[in-house]
């Protein structure tokens, strides 16, 4: 009997759960419907809470170094304190609200290289937590993400990669501690003066703030730099806009100004 007690106490033959989503793609500011199936193991206990909560990997900077970690940014209780029973079954529906800034992860059926995203399903037994199941989670970008997106294509850029970093954005609204930066390779227009341009999206309820960042190919006695650039779209009238004119023009602008031609 000491022994069966000390194996529960260890977690052994405890309770499991299962996530199943009804529907594994979103977008920032929408939601994810599904449902957790919890199952009781091999004797009865009393379970705290079940919750989830949206995770993704955050690139930190720390001195002089850099390192990768998996950051929750939004979680989401399902239950209150319950009782159950060996061998039993406790199925929990939810509707997870998706933060507006979440990351995307998607862009045109394909994913973005270098982002991962999931929803994690927590069980708490006895102060005992379980970090059960990790489903993977498929971002897609708004329509006003998606005119951005579409422009810079149009304009010749091509997707090189994307990264979550930790920090805040200056200038703009933010509620997440980091913020997203997908990078593009320029077309050959541009690319004897840029390296490389990242645009970082950070959407609110009621409008989009889009950030640019060039990145300046240094030359032989110089050094290259940054230049930036800020706006903001408005979801009802973002189709009304050329967008790949706009984006041509101040990246023509921006390039004569800053002498990187």
């Amino acid at each position: 009997m000491v022994f069966k007690r000390l194996m529960q106490a260890m977690g052994v033959g405890g309770p499991s759960v299962e996530t199943v989503l009804t529907n594994p793609n979103c977008r920032p500011g929408g939601f994810l419907e599904g449902q957790v199936h919890v199952i009781g193991g091999e004797h009865s206990v009393d379970v705290e809470y079940v919750s989830v909560g949206l995770l993704t990997r955050v690139e930190v900077e720390s001195g002089d170094s850099e390192y990768n970690t998996d950051q929750e940014f939004h979680r989401q209780r399902l239950t209150g304190s319950f009782k159950l029973d060996a061998g039993a079954r406790y199925d929990v529906p939810f509707r997870f609200e998706v933060p507006w800034e979440t990351p995307i992860t998607e862009v045109y059926g394909q994913h973005l290289h270098g982002m991962t995203m999931g929803l994690r399903t927590e069980l708490e037994v006895a102060r005992a937590v379980d970090k059960g199941d990790l489903d993977a989670v498929a971002v897609h970008p708004l329509p006003a993400q998606e005119r951005i997106l579409d422009a810079f294509l149009r304009l010749g850029f091509r997707f090189s990669r994307a990264d979550v970093e930790r920090g805040r954005v200056y200038g703009v609204e933010q509620q997440l501690p980091f913020y997203q930066e997908i990078e593009f390779h320029p077309p050959s227009q541009y690319a004897g003066g840029i390296n490389q341009l990242e645009v970082t999206f950070i959407p609110t309820p009621y409008q989009l703030q889009v950030v640019l960042e060039i990145d300046k190919r240094g030359g032989v006695f110089t050094e290259g730099h940054d230049a930036f650039g800020r706006f903001d779209v408005d979801y009802q009238s973002v189709d009304q806009v050329d967008w790949t004119s706009q984006l041509n023009n101040w990246l023509q602008q921006s390039a004569q100004r800053r002498g990187f031609f």
